[in-house]
């Protein structure tokens, strides 16, 4: 079996992530979406949270499996029998740092491979951080996210 996992924090999941997934999904016959917990990361949404909104909106593609990781993503690719590594790229501003993970991930496992996709056009300029960013100042997040999840981040930040 092909398998291959998109790691993320995935704070939150947003159409562009879903994008990447159905273009992973066309290549791979499973797709496992880890939801990294950092703790280092503040995120918005807690981890349970994060997994939950995943739930609701990519397990209805097929072959999607929602999960959680903590540690070496090398690692955990070798435990779920992963042989390569999805990574959206969504601008040459990404690529540095996606390329200098990428090395070292083959450093630590040279039989991982990371995969680089990028997502449809209109996802482009599209990060978890900037849809957080209008929502918190009331903006129209409709476009960019899924339903739940806009109520979600509606729900953030009127209380």
């Amino acid at each position: 079996m092909r398998r291959a996992i998109y790691p993320g924090s995935f704070d939150p999941v947003t159409n562009g992530h879903l994008d990447v997934i159905e273009r992973a999904r066309k290549l791979f016959d499973e797709v496992i979406v880890a939801v990294a917990h950092n703790d280092e990361k503040q995120p918005l949404f807690s981890l349970k949270e994060r997994l939950d909104l995943l739930r609701e909106t990519a397990s209805k593609i097929n072959n999607v499996r929602i999960v959680k990781f903590k540690g070496l993503l090398v690692n955990f690719a070798q435990a779920q029998k992963a042989g390569a590594v999805i990574r959206g790229l969504r601008a040459v501003s990404d690529f540095e740092f996606e390329f200098q993970m990428a090395l070292m991930n083959r450093k630590l496992d040279a039989a991982v491979e990371t995969i680089f996709l990028m997502p449809k056009e209109e996802y482009t300029y599209l990060s978890s951080r900037i849809v957080k960013e209008i929502a918190r100042l009331g903006g129209d997040i409709s476009s960019f996210v899924p339903t739940c999840v806009a109520k979600a981040l509606n729900r953030k930040f009127t209380r």
